[in-house]
């Protein structure tokens, strides 16, 4: 792992890739939502990593030809990172929501700051103080604004489904996914670090898309439908994973993962744009609440420096 401290403008292009990263990934639920009945779910994430494998393949096949010996020595942790990532997130997101609802996947993927923060404190030694601490609970105070319409008694009529299991399988997927980056520091550039990890995820999606096509037959991307497949290729997939890798190994995984409650921030603005989804009250209060807590907890790294470790 690298001990050196990054600079301040490093730290803020950190923290502006990982803005992105909650902007792309909101796009991609608002594409998922305004598909739903076009596109299989599956067949979305098994295209689009295709998809984004072509595109990068010109960039990223010399860069790994480049750096092969540095490959194959971290070819068992590239193989970790691009299962718990490419492979089983989005994945077990998206089997998920064949049988829970939404509101109990967005309360789910709400806890992934709380998760990663603990995991990173107990294992990367990442120092959950309490001012960080403030800023997730705060972060976490808005997403529940938010998804529960700021009505609290919504919470009492949760009724859990064993797809809720499945959804608790995406979380720790992505938590051990962001752990294993921050300590394993594969010492790869940025373009053949996601080609290898594109290439060695779309293996692991494969078995659930086959078991997809066996229940609703083969549909291939096609003319009409196609740039959605580009633009969750390039955007959620390629940027997004490149911003976050990068936040994850400059400012930390506890830290990189507050930005994470952006996305239904985002997402509510894209659907009241692109959906005609209606934009409430109780949007502008969760909003506040989570950009208050990313203020606090990230004030520190954003603003002065951080250490790695």
């Amino acid at each position: 792992m690298n001990d050196a401290t990054p600079s301040r403008s490093r730290i803020l292009l950190a923290c502006a890739g990982l803005t992105g990263t909650a902007f792309f990934w909101a796009t991609n639920a608002v594409l998922g939502r305004a598909t739903v009945g076009e596109i299989p779910p599956i067949s979305l994430a098994f295209w689009r990593w295709v998809t984004a494998l072509i595109i990068l393949a010109p960039i990223g096949i010399p860069a790994v030809i480049r750096q092969w010996p540095t490959v194959k020595r971290h070819w068992r942790a590239m193989a970790v990172l691009a299962a718990l990532s490419v492979g089983l997130f989005n994945t077990l997101l998206y089997v998920a929501a064949q049988t829970t609802t939404a509101l109990n996947i967005a309360l789910m993927n709400a806890s992934l700051p709380i998760a990663l923060g603990l995991a990173a404190h107990f294992t990367l030694g990442e120092r959950l103080d309490p001012i960080r601490g403030l800023g997730i609970a705060l972060g976490f105070c808005g997403i529940l604004t938010i998804i529960t319409e700021a009505d609290p008694m919504r919470l009492l009529r949760l009724a859990f489904v064993p797809g809720d299991l499945v959804m608790l399988g995406a979380v720790a997927s992505w938590s051990t996914f962001s752990v294993v980056l921050r300590r394993q520091a594969v010492p790869l550039s940025a373009a053949a670090f996601l080609t290898v990890q594109i290439a060695l995820g779309i293996p692991v999606v494969a078995p659930f898309y086959l078991a997809e096509i066996s229940q609703v037959g083969l549909q291939l991307p096609n003319l009409s439908n196609f740039w959605v497949f580009l633009t969750v290729a390039v955007g959620p997939g390629l940027l997004a994973y490149t911003f976050w890798n990068n936040g994850v190994r400059t400012i930390g995984a506890s830290r990189a993962a507050l930005f994470l409650y952006l996305i239904p921030v985002f997402a509510a603005i894209l659907g009241y744009i692109f959906l005609g989804e209606r934009l409430a009250a109780f949007h502008a209060v969760g909003g506040v609440f989570i950009l208050a807590g990313l203020l606090l907890a990230s004030r520190r790294p954003c603003a002065n420096k951080v250490q790695n470790g």
